[in-house]
């Protein structure tokens, strides 16, 4: 499935958003999943690189409600014969300014120069290495993509050459020079027409969309970088409950980071309701200073695991 619409709408946000109680009966019981979400997206879709944030903490509070599976979408097959006239963008170059523009609006880091000297030829390649760590392990492939969107959109890596995908994986602690050879062969990209099947069934048409579906296969469809109350109430449209969904407590910043190993500034605000200037202090409290160290990219803190 390709796309034609390398510049993403800011507007829309689519590439183309103890009690007091001594005695009282609880419910330890958490809900049975019964919905399957479908994140639609691409390793190179810089408005699901601003989506992070708030992605992250709708599956943190209200994960307990569904099955979280990641499709690729297919952004772009390669520049030979691309082009959208309509928002100017004939070249590699054009994307530059564009991307900037998403990472000053979302505060999610995007450097993007990378597009005059060393441009991205192909979202399918990382894309096919994604699907073949997922027949691996479906958490490692969701870290896969994390670090490869860091590389891309904060460090300007091309990650679609070969030896920085090599590298990625090999962090992972898999084998990178096997991975990536082997996306590459007939069942990477079998696996990968896979999902551009799955993408075109779910109506889908520009990145991010998110679909929820029940058991009555009857769905929700969200599409673009929305605020988190999007995707509740989507969440509870879909249950077709009354009552408010129950928010679990997010991860503490301590765990979340041995977790993640990297977090911006933006994704600490978003997740544990902070003001910027509050995260500073937040840090120092949660987590030891031997711990972490604390870095500046492009104008923004992210927090690093030592």
């Amino acid at each position: 499935m390709t796309n034609n619409k390398m510049v993403c709408d800011l507007e829309t946000g689519v590439c183309g958003e103890a009690g007091d109680e001594t005695f009282e009966t609880i419910d330890l019981n958490q809900p049975q999943k019964k919905i399957t979400l479908y994140y639609v997206t691409d390793p190179i879709c810089s408005h699901c690189w601003a989506l992070e944030p708030v992605l992250r903490k709708f599956e943190e509070q209200y994960g307990q409600y569904f099955d979280l599976h990641t499709v690729m979408g297919g952004l772009l097959e390669s520049w030979d014969g691309f082009a959208d006239v309509a928002n100017g963008i004939g070249s590699p170059a054009d994307v530059a300014g564009h991307w900037r523009e998403v990472g000053e609006y979302s505060r999610m880091p995007i450097d993007g120069s990378l597009w005059h000297d060393n441009p991205v030829h192909s979202s399918f390649i990382p894309s096919r290495v994604y699907k073949i760590v997922q027949q691996q392990d479906e958490q490692l492939a969701r870290t896969f993509l994390r670090r490869a969107r860091e590389a891309v959109f904060a460090f300007n890596e091309n990650i679609a050459d070969e030896q920085v995908l090599i590298n990625i994986v090999n962090q992972l602690g898999l084998d990178g020079e096997t991975i990536v050879k082997e996306a590459e062969l007939p069942k990477g990209h079998e696996l990968l027409n896979q999902d551009f099947a799955l993408a075109r069934s779910l109506g889908v048409r520009g990145f991010p969309t998110i679909i929820m579906v029940n058991e009555e296969n009857k769905g929700v469809k969200i599409v673009g970088s929305r605020p988190l109350e999007y995707y509740v109430k989507g969440l509870e449209q879909i249950l077709g409950t009354t009552d408010s969904l129950q928010a679990q407590t997010p991860s503490s910043l301590k765990n979340l980071l041995e977790k993640e190993g990297l977090l911006f500034s933006k994704e600490i605000e978003v997740l544990y309701d902070l003001e910027q200037n509050q995260v500073s202090s937040f840090i120092e409290a949660g987590i030891s200073s031997d711990d972490y160290e604390l870095n500046e990219i492009l104008g923004e803190t992210y927090l690093e695991k030592k």
